[in-house]
This record gives C-alpha cells, sequence and structure tokens, in this order.
C-alpha cells in the first residue's frame, strides 16, 4: 500500500522543492500548505484504519524479515496527525516570528526534514531504520538549534548534540547486541521469536541500551541535562517546533519496545519505569518553580510531563497505556500552545522575564484568555484535556494498587498548577513594572490564529474525550497484544 510511505515522501519532495526555489513568500506558503497537506494525509490514513488495523508496505517489494517494512498502527497514526496539526500551527506562527531573519530559507527547509526523519520513526517496522530516522532527526534538529548562530545558541546546540550522540551510541550498542543474539532487526520478527524465547531474560542488556538511548531522547531524569540548556537559545518558533515534537518520539519508541517485544523480565522492568517517572515528575516540577524566565519554566515542564507518559507504560494496563497515549496527545498539543503565547506575550511587552512584564490582562485580553487554555490543560483542570488524561493514569495508577506513583503524579499537578498560576500572576495580574509602558508590538491574526487552533483542540479533546479514549484504548489493546501487528507484518513468512 503506497500510501503509507507518503509522510515520508512528501516531506522529502518539499524539502527538495523549497532547495531549488529559494523564495521567502514560497517558502512560507509551502511550509503551510505542505503541513495541512500532511494533516489531511494523517486523517485519511486514520480513516483507512477503519477498515485494516494495521497498513504495512514492504519497500521495493521485499518481503518482511528480510526487507524495509513500513507499518502503520493506531498508535503511529495518532502520533502523525497530531505532529501534522503542530507542524501546520508552527507554520503559520512562523509568518511574522521568522520575517526578515536571514536564517529563513534554512528554517523552512530543516523544518521539513525533521518532519521526514520523525515522520519515519512513527512508520518504520524495523530497528535499524528507526535509527537511521533518529539521525536525521538529530541532524535537522541540530541545525534548527543553532539557527542565528548567537554564542548562546551554540553552546545550547552542543550540549544538545553532545547528549544526543551520546545517546545514538547507546542505540547503536543496543543494534548490534539484539541483532547479534536473534539475528533480525526487524520488530514483527523480533516480537515473534522472543515471545516464546525460554532465554528472551538475555535481551535486558540490548533493553538497557535501547531504555538509555530512548531516554535521553524523552529526556527522562537522569537524562533530561541536554533540554533546559538548550531549548530557550533559538528563535521561540523553533522551540515552540521541538517542545511538542523531539520528546514524544522518545516516547513513542520507548512504548512500541516495550510493548512488543522487549516484554521479559516486566517486574525489573516496571519498577525501573515507574522510580524514572516519578523522579522525572518532581525533579522538572520543582525545577520549574523556581526560574522567573517563561521559555526555561515551560522547558522544565516538559521534563516533568515526560514522566506521566512513562508512568502509564510502567503500569502496563490497558488503562495505563491509554492514559499514556491520551496524555502525549493531550501534552503536545499544549505544550506546544504554551510555548507559542511566551512568544506572543514576549512580542508585546518585548521580554521573556517575568520581571520585566505584566498588566496584560488589562491592556491585551485576548493574550490572557490564549494562555490560560494550555496553562489549565496542563494543570489538568476539567474539562480541558489534560484533566481526563491525569484522571486515566491517576486511575490507571489505583487499580494496578500503584499508590506511590499515583500520589507523586497528584503532586506533580499541583507543581504545574504553581508554575502556570506563577505566569499568569506575573504576566498578566501584577501592575506593569512601568506604569508608561506601552506594548512594543501588535499581534496580527497570524500571530493569535496558530494559539487559536490548539486551544480549540485542548478543549475539543476535552469535551470528545469518550470517543477519543475508546481511539486510545483500542490503541492500547493492539500494543499490549501485537498478535494483529505480528501477523500483518510478517504475512507469507514462513520461519
Amino acid at each position: 500500500m503506497f500510501v503509507v510511505a507518503l509522510p515520508i515522501l512528501v516531506p522529502l519532495a518539499l524539502m527538495l522543492l523549497l532547495i531549488i526555489i529559494p523564495a521567502p513568500v514560497f517558502s512560507r506558503w509551502t511550509a503551510i500548505l505542505g503541513s495541512l497537506g500532511l494533516l489531511f494525509l494523517s486523517l485519511y490514513l486514520l480513516i483507512l484504519l477503519q477498515d485494516d488495523p494495521v497498513l504495512v508496505l514492504q519497500a521495493g517489494g521485499w518481503k518482511a524479515p528480510y526487507g524495509i517494512s513500513l507499518v502503520i498502527d493506531y498508535m503511529s497514526a495518532l502520533m502523525l496527525s497530531v505532529s501534522a496539526l503542530l507542524m501546520l500551527s508552527v507554520s503559520v506562527y512562523a509568518m511574522n516570528f521568522l520575517r526578515g531573519e536571514s536564517y529563513a530559507q534554512l528554517f523552512y527547509i530543516f523544518f521539513f526534514s525533521l518532519a521526514m526523519g520523525i515522520n519515519g520513526a512513527f512508520i518504520t517496522g524495523d530497528v535499524f531504520n528507526l535509527y537511521v530516522w533518529f539521525k536525521v532527526m538529530l541532524l535537522s534538529s541540530f541545525v534548527l538549534i543553532s539557527l542565528g548562530c548567537s554564542k548562546e545558541q551554540l553552546r545550547g546546540g552542543i550540549k544538545y548534540m553532545g547528549l544526543n550522540l551520546i545517546g545514538s551510541l547507546f542505540f547503536l550498542a543496543g543494534i548490534g547486541l539484539l541483532y547479534g543474539k536473534t539475528g533480525t532487526l526487524n520488530m514483527a520478527h523480533l516480537a515473534k521469536i522472543l515471545i516464546d524465547d525460554e532465554q528472551s531474560i538475555l535481551m535486558n542488556s540490548s533493553a538497557m541500551f535501547f531504555f538509555l538511548a530512548f531516554g535521553i531522547k524523552a529526556a527522562v531524569f537522569p537524562l533530561f541535562f541536554w533540554l533546559p540548556s538548550s531549548y530557550h537559545t533559538p528563535n521561540i518558533t523553533i522551540t515552540s517546533l521541538f517542545a511538542g515534537l523531539l520528546t514524544k518520539v522518545g516516547v513513542y519508541a520507548m512504548i512500541r519496545f516495550f510493548t512488543l517485544f522487549f516484554v521479559q523480565d516486566q517486574d525489573f522492568w516496571h519498577h525501573l519505569l515507574l522510580i524514572v517517572a516519578g523522579l522525572t515528575m518532581v525533579i522538572g516540577g520543582m525545577a520549574a518553580s523556581t526560574f522567573y524566565e517563561t521559555r526555561r519554566i515551560l522547558s522544565y515542564h516538559i521534563i516533568s510531563q515526560i514522566g506521566y507518559m512513562v508512568m502509564g507504560l510502567g503500569i502496563y494496563t490497558p488503562l495505563g497505556i491509554a492514559g499514556a497515549l491520551y496524555f502525549t496527545v493531550h501534552n503536545m498539543i499544549a505544550k506546544t500552545n504554551t510555548f507559542l503565547v511566551s512568544g506572543l506575550i514576549s512580542k508585546v511587552k518585548g521580554s521573556y522575564q517575568l520581571k520585566e512584564v505584566g498588566g496584560l490582562y488589562r491592556q491585551y485580553p485576548l493574550l490572557a484568555v490564549l494562555f490560560i487554555l494550555p496553562a489549565f490543560a496542563l494543570a489538568g483542570v476539567p474539562p480541558l484535556s489534560g484533566f481526563f488524561g491525569k484522571f486515566m493514569l491517576i486511575k490507571a495508577g489505583i487499580d494496578a494498587s500503584r499508590y506511590g506513583i499515583t500520589a507523586v503524579a497528584i503532586l506533580t499537578g499541583l507543581l504545574t498548577l504553581y508554575s502556570m498560576i506563577k505566569i499568569w500572576n506575573e504576566a498578566f495580574l501584577k501592575r506593569p513594572v512601568n506604569k508608561d509602558q506601552k506594548l512594543k508590538g501588535r499581534l496580527s491574526f497570524s500571530d493569535i490564529f496558530p494559539s487559536v487552533l490548539l486551544g480549540l483542540a485542548s478543549i475539543l479533546m476535552g469535551l470528545f474525550a469518550a470517543p477519543v479514549f475508546k481511539f486510545v484504548m483500542a490503541a492500547a489493546n493492539s500494543l499490549l497484544d501485537p498478535s494483529l501487528y505480528i501477523e500483518s507484518v510478517l504475512k507469507g513468512f514462513l520461519p
């Protein structure tokens, strides 16, 4: 089914087109229309899954496990759709926030390069090709984070690149051990081999390398230091793009591997995942509460919220996995939106420092509404999306008698609420530092449209939580019972 390859081929074609035609206006509209096309493509793939729950393309006509398998199931289609929505929002946002920048053309080229890497990671059915897509993402994101070449950006970019290169070494070591033990890197074939392997506990060494690699990408404790050191350095457009996407690819890979073929010695792995999840939540939430720079606060909250997603995997029940997926989608939308709004605050006030702004509630009430939606969603205030994501995870924790991590999740929710209230008080409620201070800029339709779009998405995820819950439960059940995935990929293969 050729349509399975389009999430990779479309960004590739658009990237090449932008290299050939380096015109600013053309680049801006290509990014918007291309992202919109990817969104429609992702929604079409979701529709196709209603008839066939696993879509497979064997590249080059080589049957699995000998060729390259591209696979789309409920989880990957969901991640493709949300990623396309975020890219559409960021592409519109970039129209003004990158206008006049000397590096704007490079941004749009690597914007689609990053999209290609992310989409490839979501749909690959082969471990080595996942490594390749991770490298495409790493190269693209390093270029993007360094655009502008300021000293602060280069310092942050080096930290970002350095730790992620270490993650790549762990990934490559895990691949070598995995192939040496099984003779295959096809994910479905690995699952088929390991599900009945009496010596499968020997996979723990490989699994640990992958856990470290994905943990660095997802920024879990104690591997998160690269993120707050680098995310506040580039243009807010780039930071917003990274905030919703990059760490979530690490979470996606972790869920895929530890539900499909690393299913041995579950007591050890589930306890480790829950410990890491709890520490990630608390450390990220506590660190965020100490800063007064919006991008740094929100960067540490990326780390904190990752803990909830890992918590769902550690609980390892259908409701726990479904909660992790729901929370991941919610967080991708709300977290991107908070960064977009922080850019809007900086545009009208000229600073990201909360001590230097204030009075926005009276001066720009629309901006107050745009902030309160994602902030309350992240804090878990009903009826927004974050409430239902946290509710699912907390209920899953109680049902599984995981009372410790459940208590940590509730505490972290309070820390998140504290940070959001701090931003609200400092930026919106307190009086301006200078009583005569005027707004430094005005917001256009293209500035506020992305935030309005993502704010509506958070509202709709809450109002229509039941159908979304039904979908993520179907995805969770397919992950915990991968027989259909294995059968679809290995169709016609005789071991």
